[in-house]
């Protein structure tokens, strides 16, 4: 009778000992989750800023403002507009011509 209330004791410590430990390991899976949701919640806001100013810095006033200003772009005229024209025999390239070679 002893062993069958010592095996039957060491069963219900191993079953306590596992329970706190599973316990222990919900817990702390919780509180990883509740972490990368609130990252998650971060980053969608970020990208909420991020996509609004996007938009802002994207606006075809804004764009051509920058072209005139940084990359000091006009736009085009005929009298800056050069042509190219073709030179060389065409027949012989099948249609394509050799553009800005001297004959």
């Amino acid at each position: 009778m002893t062993r069958i209330n010592l095996l039957l004791l060491f069963a219900v410590v191993a079953s306590a000992l596992y329970l706190v430990r599973t316990q222990y390991e919900s817990r702390k899976l919780v509180t990883e989750l509740d972490r990368a949701n609130a990252q998650a919640h971060k980053l969608e806001v970020e990208y909420g800023r991020l996509d609004v100013q996007r938009g802002a810095e994207a606006t075809p006033v804004r764009v051509e403002k920058l072209a005139r200003e940084k990359l000091r772009m006009r736009p085009i005229t005929p009298a800056i507009t050069m042509y190219a024209t073709p030179r060389g025999d065409v027949s012989k390239l099948g249609g394509l011509a050799n553009f800005g070679e001297a004959p």
